[in-house]
């Protein structure tokens, strides 16, 4: 951090505007004359450039870009003030049609100047690097289904009959091995199925290192009250934790209806006023984790089930219908995450076979110790719930799980939460 007495004003206004391989920048004073004019500086050059040229009476603007946190660290340490913008938020200020690096530049410093930048929060290490195994985990599941589109494609091409069960599951491999088809044909589709099979197992890397990671500081405070919402797993409670990051910058539920994305769009002309849907414009992945737990928990819990066929009675298309479910399920969680209180329609039965697979996909270690049928009551004693719970029951198969007594001699700080 620097020094340098905040009592002195603001010196100097730098804006930058990143790019791949380069940054275009410049800055005004106070009195929004130029005293750095606007420059590209390549990206292998910059930091040296920040080094020499950055002051600590200096107030900087950046743009959220993928590259956009390694520049604010560099940065931030150097000068008074950094701040992050929303390059949507400042397109629709500037409502410029007319695009540059120097013009985009300016827009900048003018925003900056008149203490109006519409800031990104700036989320902190942690969050960045679970951000980032979440998109890792994205990209890998968008191959895995281009993959398996390919193949599909040939059942189609050649008119084919596919096997009974999952297409792509061990047991079927053998169909594919048994159709005729050119050699050329044969390599494409080996060549397929096994990239689809690496790609999997990559991604069961991927969901058992998030579960390691919802059952450490920062993250097991709020997975345990996530996992009780029906419809969320491990995978789909860790993105929502990476996309929300703080709960409490979110005021009010709507907040973070909005920031997902989940908000109805409005459209106004003349006398006419009419929903447009949702607006789509906020953090895809929690939109996109949102709807799939949606989807999940209109197909096995009964409270959201009803709620789901209620709207569709109302008219809504199924997939309206979901997504007001994911809606509704987001407000929801943010009272859960606010306030850190069981608020769920999940039976104990139910709440336990999830903490059951959650502890199948952590080793002891990550498990701090616990058995798995330890660590199933405990996750229940975290919420409120199962306190008599000593077995569950699914597909025919029972399941020990351990008593109270067991737990809360080795955990005896539960028993402050009662």
């Amino acid at each position: 951090m620097n020094s340098h007495p905040k009592s002195i004003p603001i010196q100097r206004y730098i804006a930058i505007d990143i790019h791949k391989h380069y940054v275009v920048l410049g800055g005004m004073d106070p009195q929004k004359e130029w005293v750095l004019r606007t420059r590209k500086v390549r990206m292998s050059r910059f930091p040296e450039w920040v080094l020499k040229n950055l002051n600590p009476t200096d107030a900087v603007v950046i743009e959220s870009t993928s590259n956009a946190w390694e520049i604010y660290d560099l940065i931030a340490p150097l000068v008074r003030k950094i701040v992050v913008a929303n390059p949507l938020k400042v397109g629709q200020i500037a409502g410029a049609k007319v695009k540059t690096d120097r013009l985009d530049v300016e827009r900048l410093l003018t925003l900056l100047i008149a203490d109006i930048v519409p800031e990104v929060w700036v989320p902190p290490d942690h969050v960045r690097d679970l951000r980032s195994l979440i998109s890792h985990r994205w990209r890998i599941q968008k191959q895995i289904t281009m993959t398996k589109n390919r193949l599909q494609s040939f059942i189609h091409r050649f008119n084919l009959l596919p096997p009974e069960g999952k297409l792509f599951s061990e047991d079927n491999r053998s169909w594919w091995e048994e159709q005729e088809f050119s050699t050329m044909v044969r390599l494409q589709i080996e060549q397929d199925l096994l990239l689809m099979e690496h790609l999997t197992d990559h991604k069961e890397v991927i969901h058992q290192e998030l579960a390691c990671l919802s059952n450490r500081t920062p993250w097991a405070e709020d997975v345990v009250f996530l996992m009780q919402v029906p419809g969320l797993g491990i995978v789909l409670s860790m993105t929502v934790l990476s996309a929300i990051g703080d709960i409490s910058r979110f005021e009010h539920a709507k907040n973070l209806v909005g920031y997902a994305g989940l908000g109805a769009g409005v459209h106004d002309s003349g006398l006419k006023h009419q929903g447009k849907g949702i607006t789509k414009a906020g953090r895809k992945e929690l939109r996109w984790a949102m709807v799939e737990a949606a989807w999940g928990a209109v197909r096995s819990d009964p409270y959201w089930k009803a709620q789901f066929e209620a709207l569709k009675k109302r008219g809504k298309h199924a997939n309206q219908a979901v997504v007001a479910i994911a809606r509704k399920m987001l407000v929801a969680i943010w009272h859960v995450l606010s306030k850190g209180e069981p608020r769920r329609h999940s039976t104990d039965e139910d709440l336990a076979y999830k903490m059951l697979i959650w502890s199948q996909r952590m080793d002891e270690d990550a498990r701090q110790g616990l058995s798995r049928q330890q660590f199933i009551k405990y996750g229940l004693l975290r919420l409120g719930a199962g306190q008599d719970l000593t077995r569950i029951v699914r597909n025919g198969y029972p399941r020990r799980i351990a008593t109270s007594e067991e737990v809360l001699a080795l955990k005896p700080e539960l028993n402050l939460l009662e």
